[in-house]
C-alpha cells in the first residue's frame, strides 16, 4: 500500500469514528452504554465502528399506539366509579395510578374478569377450546410458538377455527419462530383463512442489525372477547403432565372484559409493523357495549424501543416507591440496572417486605452467575430472595401491597427494559391479588432462602466469576 492510500484509510477511519463517536453522544442517554460503546470505538476503530453501526443504532420507528381516549378522566365509562374504587385503593396506590396513566395515556379499563391460569396443563386446554368455537377472529401473537405436542393441539384447534370461517392471524417473532425445526409456519400454512407473519425475521441481512430488538409479547384474542395474556409461549415443555424434556413453570391470565379491546389494538399495531395491511378487529365492535364480566380496573401498558420506551421500568420504579407493605417479585430472570437495584433496597429499608423468587437453576449458561452478582448488597439491605427448586419457573409476577398486580411478558432486566418489544397488565383489585398471593406463597414452600452468610463469604473466584458474567447483563 503506498503511502497515499495510507494517508486516505487513516483519514477515513479516522472520520468514521468521529461520527460514529458523535452519534452515540447524540442518541445514547444512558452515561456507562456511551462511555462503552465510545470506548469500543476508539480502542477497536473497525470492529467497534462496525458493531456499533449494526447492533448499536435504534433504526426502529414507528408511529405510537393510537389512543382513543376523551377527556381527562382516568377511567372508562363503565363498572365501577372513581368514587367506589377509592374506597378499595389505598391513597398511595393511587399515586401508582396515576403513574400508570402518566407513562402511557391509557383509560384504565373497568369491569373486567382477570384469571391466573397455572402452566400449560391448565392454559392449552382452555385456550385450545376458545379457538375451537371461534366464529369470527383469532388473533395469536407469541415470541415462541413451536412445532410440537403443543403446537399439534393448537393446529387441531385453529383447523376447527377455520371451518367455523373464523379469520385468523398469527404473529411469531423472528428468532422465537426458529427453536423448532421445521417451524410451526409448515404446519399451520394449510389452513384455509390463516395469515401468517413474521416479526423481523432474523435470517434476513437486511435484518441482522435488529436481532436485538425482539418482540416478546405474548397475546391470544378470540372473537373479541375472550383474550388470553401474559408471558407464557406456546411450547410444549409448559406440558408438565407429559413429562417434557425440558419442562417449564409459568403462569398466564384468561381475560373477559373491555380491557380486551386495548390488547387487541396492540395486536394490530405489531401486525401492521410486520409488514401486514392493517385491520379493525373484532373487540372494536364491542368497545363501547356495557357488558360487566367482573370487577378488575386492568390496563394494558406496552413497551418497546420504538418510541419513548422504559414505561415497564418506570411502572416497576414507581410500585417500588408506593408500596407500603408487601413487594413480591416472580421472575425467570433478575439482571435490572443500579436504579431498579436501589429502589428494591431503599423499599426494604423502608420497612417494606421485599421478596423475590428466582429459579434455582437457569436455562441460560451464565446467567445464575451473573444473578448471584447482585445478591449480597440486597440480602445486606433486607431484601428476601428465594431460590425455586426445578422445574425452571418462567413466571413473571409483580404485586404490590396484596391489590397491585403487574404482570405479562417482561422480566426483570435489561433486554426487557431497554431492547424487546413488552407488555404487562396492570391490575387494581384485592381478590385477584388474593389468587396471586396463593400463587406465590405456593412457590414459596418450594423454594429455599437464600442466606446472606452464603454470599458473604463466597470464594474471591467466584465473586470473581460472577461479577465478570454481569458484565454482560444487556446481552443476555
Amino acid at each position: 500500500m503506498s503511502f497515499y492510500s495510507f494517508t486516505l484509510a487513516g483519514i477515513f477511519l479516522l472520520a468514521l469514528q468521529i461520527t460514529v463517536t458523535v452519534h452515540i453522544l447524540l442518541h445514547k442517554d444512558d452515561v456507562p452504554s456511551a462511555i462503552g460503546w465510545m470506548g469500543l470505538v476508539w480502542l477497536a476503530p473497525v470492529v467497534g465502528s462496525i458493531t456499533y453501526i449494526l447492533l448499536g443504532i435504534n433504526r426502529i420507528r414507528r408511529k405510537a399506539l393510537r389512543l382513543h381516549n376523551h377527556g381527562k378522566n382516568l377511567f372508562a365509562s363503565t363498572g365501577k366509579t372513581p368514587q367506589e374504587l377509592e374506597k378499595e385503593v389505598p391513597p398511595s396506590l393511587w399515586q401508582l395510578l396515576h403513574l400508570g396513566y402518566k407513562t402511557h395515556p391509557q383509560h384504565l379499563s373497568l369491569g373486567n374478569l382477570i384469571k391466573p391460569l397455572i402452566n400449560g396443563d391448565e392454559a392449552y386446554p382452555r385456550m385450545c377450546q376458545a379457538i375451537a368455537q371461534a366464529k369470527k377472529e383469532v388473533l395469536i401473537a407469541s415470541y415462541i410458538f413451536n412445532n410440537d405436542k403443543a403446537g399439534r393441539m393448537f393446529a387441531s384447534a385453529l383447523e376447527k377455527a377455520a371451518q367455523n370461517d373464523a379469520k385468523i392471524r398469527i404473529l411469531v417473532d423472528g428468532v422465537g419462530l426458529n427453536y423448532s425445526r421445521p417451524n410451526i409456519y409448515h404446519a399451520l400454512k394449510h389452513i384455509k383463512g390463516l395469515d401468517f407473519a413474521v416479526f423481523l425475521p432474523s435470517k434476513s441481512p437486511v435484518n441482522f442489525p435488529f436481532v436485538n430488538l425482539r418482540n416478546h409479547r405474548k397475546m391470544m384474542i378470540i372473537d373479541g372477547e375472550i383474550a388470553f395474556f401474559g408471558g407464557m409461549n406456546l411450547a410444549e415443555g409448559n406440558l408438565l403432565a407429559h413429562n417434557p424434556k425440558e419442562p417449564i413453570q409459568d403462569v398466564t391470565f384468561e381475560v373477559q372484559g373491555s380491557v380486551i379491546y386495548q390488547i387487541s389494538r396492540l395486536f394490530e399495531e405489531d401486525w401492521t409493523f410486520s409488514g401486514q395491511k392493517p385491520f379493525l378487529p373484532q373487540s372494536s365492535h364491542l368497545q363501547n357495549k356495557r357488558f360487566y364480566t367482573g370487577h378488575t380496573p386492568s390496563r394494558i401498558i406496552p413497551d418497546g424501543p420504538d418510541g419513548d420506551f422504559g414505561k415497564v421500568e418506570r411502572m416497576c420504579l414507581g410500585a417500588l416507591s408506593c408500596a407500603q407493605k408487601s413487594a413480591s417479585i416472580i421472575t425467570p430472570y433478575f439482571l435490572p440496572e443500579n436504579n431498579i437495584l436501589s429502589a428494591l433496597e431503599t423499599a426494604s429499608l423502608r420497612g417494606v417486605h421485599v421478596e423475590i423468587i428466582l429459579p434455582e437453576k437457569s436455562n441460560i449458561f451464565g446467567m445464575d452467575w451473573a444473578m448471584q452478582a447482585n445478591f449480597t448488597r440486597l440480602l445486606n439491605k433486607g431484601v428476601k430472595i428465594y431460590r425455586s427448586a426445578p422445574p425452571f419457573d418462567h413466571s413473571k409476577l409483580f404485586l404490590v401491597d396484596d391489590i397491585w398486580l403487574f404482570s405479562g411478558s417482561a422480566n426483570w432486566d435489561v433486554r426487557s427494559f431497554k431492547l424487546n418489544f413488552e407488555s404487562n397488565i396492570e391490575c387494581f383489585d384485592p381478590k385477584l391479588a388474593q389468587q396471586v398471593r396463593g400463587i406465590i406463597e405456593n412457590k414459596k414452600k418450594k423454594s429455599a432462602l437464600v442466606s446472606k452468610e452464603d454470599y458473604q463469604n463466597l470464594a474471591w473466584w467466584r465473586r470473581l466469576r460472577n461479577n465478570a458474567f454481569r458484565l454482560l447483563t444487556p446481552y443476555y
